[in-house]
């Protein structure tokens, strides 16, 4: 079998505000990905620093850092064959006004900092977005019926 991959989805204050996070999941469960971590938190400072470093110098830092501490946020962690570059096509791209139409972005955004979801661009980002978000015994291992439907074998 394929190998697979765990990447990690932030479900923004806008998302929970909106009551859109059965809608973000249920796109991530239809496509066949399997949901091995999720949880609401408030997010701090200190992990938005962490998570959003590249921003840290930004004029929009301060106004990114409120936002994603207005309302708690839903992490989720997920798995599946090529799962991170799945996700990236389901969510969108970064700009909701830009997404296309079927993505989470295009579908339930427009704007940039407010468009619903983060998700993990890379294996070493999503490795280190995971841990910094879930402890390890908040991440199952568990063998789903449906996987050989979904992936193939």
């Amino acid at each position: 079998m394929q190998k697979k991959e765990r990447t990690l989805i932030i479900m923004k204050p806008d998302c929970l505000q909106r009551n859109l996070v059965g809608e973000v999941v249920g796109r991530f469960e239809r496509k066949g990905l399997k949901i091995v971590g999720m949880k609401m938190t408030q997010l701090t400072d200190v992990l938005l620093e962490d998570h959003y470093s590249h921003h840290k110098d930004k004029p929009f830092f301060a106004d990114l850092k409120k936002f994603m501490k207005s309302a708690p946020c839903v992490i989720m962690a997920l798995q599946g064959v090529n799962a991170i570059k799945a996700i990236r096509i389901i969510v969108g791209p970064t700009k909701g006004h830009e997404a296309d139409a079927g993505s989470i972005r295009g579908d339930l955004s427009m704007g940039v900092a407010t468009n619903i979801v983060h998700a993990s661009d890379s294996p070493e980002a999503a490795e280190a977005e995971i841990n910094r978000f879930f402890n390890e015994n908040e991440i199952f291992e568990y063998d789903k019926i449906d996987e050989s439907f979904i992936f193939g074998e």
